[in-house]
């Protein structure tokens, strides 16, 4: 129930900062940028427990810690160029917020390179010469 939550958090400050924008735009923007790190941090202790969860798996299946943690950080830079993209299109800089997106694209490719390599090597082996 967490999400009605979230969603009524989200939802009084969006009518808030409409009402205020009339006024306050800083102000409410300022407002959006705080109920949106809020509900992040909100998040944390989610996230947390998701990563806990993952290396119980990781370990059990005898999987090798880097690829997880490879992973783990790929997902944190999309989650992070997103959130931030979005504050950047809320501000009004769309032409900003689409180069926080390829840089979040660019790293996760860069990050994503050791392990393509080890898979495309392990296929290679399987495949009889």
């Amino acid at each position: 129930m967490e999400i009605i939550k979230i969603a009524g958090i989200a939802l009084v400050a969006t009518f808030l900062a409409l009402i205020v924008k009339e006024q306050k735009p800083n102000f409410a923007f300022l407002l959006v940028v705080f109920v949106g790190c809020s509900i992040f941090l909100f998040l944390a202790d989610k996230i947390y427990e998701i990563i806990q969860m993952l290396e119980k798996i990781a370990i059990n299946a005898n999987v090798n810690m880097i690829y997880l943690e490879t992973i783990l950080k790929i997902i944190g830079i999309a989650y992070i160029a997103e959130f931030a993209s979005q504050i950047t299109k809320d501000a009004g800089q769309g032409s900003l917020a689409s180069k926080i997106e390829l840089a979040g694209k660019i790293l996760i490719l860069a990050m994503a390179i050791p392990i393509l390599t080890v898979i495309i090597e392990t296929v290679i082996k399987l495949i009889p010469s």
